[in-house]
């Protein structure tokens, strides 16, 4: 069984090793919110949910205002929670009629690293950058690698490098990811003026 760090609690990180859909949702609510936080959120929804599993084609059947709601509830699985709790529900219903609600055949059944990076990106919330964050987290911590998926992920793909959740298995490394974001954004501020 894979081992997971990327909330830093264990039953959060042991049911993202577990549920796919689970997985991509955390990535999804990775923005703008702590990344920790975002990555434990999925099992917060399934506990308020009462289900042992996220299943797609159950998420995108609940009613969006009671959805909002367990989104809402302190603590809230995101700073923007209506919105994305939205987003989830359309991310559920598109794993339900793209994939017949089976979460992982979004990479499963990629046939190269090119394949599963649009696959990805054809995801609600999932721009460029982020897709190719996703394609590395699977590669270098769930062993999802078909042909090319270090090229399809980009410099997020590097063996060794610090530079997103993809990198995170501990604390140490989760200080790495944070230090290197922190020079990123400096030297962006400073080429900017």
């Amino acid at each position: 069984m894979v081992t997971l760090r990327l909330s830093q609690d264990v039953d959060a990180d042991a049911f993202l090793a577990d549920d796919p859909l689970a997985l991509l949702v955390g990535m999804l609510l990775d923005q703008q919110f702590p990344m920790e936080r975002a990555f434990g959120s999925p099992w917060l929804l399934a506990t308020r949910m009462g289900v042992s599993r996220l299943d797609p084609a159950a998420i995108a059947a609940f009613d969006p205002e009671e959805f909002a709601a367990l989104f809402a509830t302190p603590p809230a699985l995101h700073r923007y929670p209506q919105s994305m709790a939205a987003r989830v529900q359309t991310l559920a219903t598109l794993l339900v009629d793209d994939y017949d609600g089976d979460t992982a055949r979004l990479w499963t059944t990629a046939t190269s690293g090119a394949e599963l990076l649009k696959r990805v990106k054809a995801l609600p919330g999932f721009g460029e950058q982020k897709a190719k964050i996703f394609v590395a987290l699977l590669g270098k911590q769930l062993g999802v690698r078909p042909a090319g998926w270090r090229e399809a992920a980009g410099a997020y793909g590097e063996d060794g490098s610090t530079r997103s959740v993809a990198d995170v298995t501990g604390p140490e490394t989760l200080q790495a990811v944070r230090e290197f974001k922190k020079a990123a954004k400096a030297k962006a501020k400073e080429a900017a003026q």
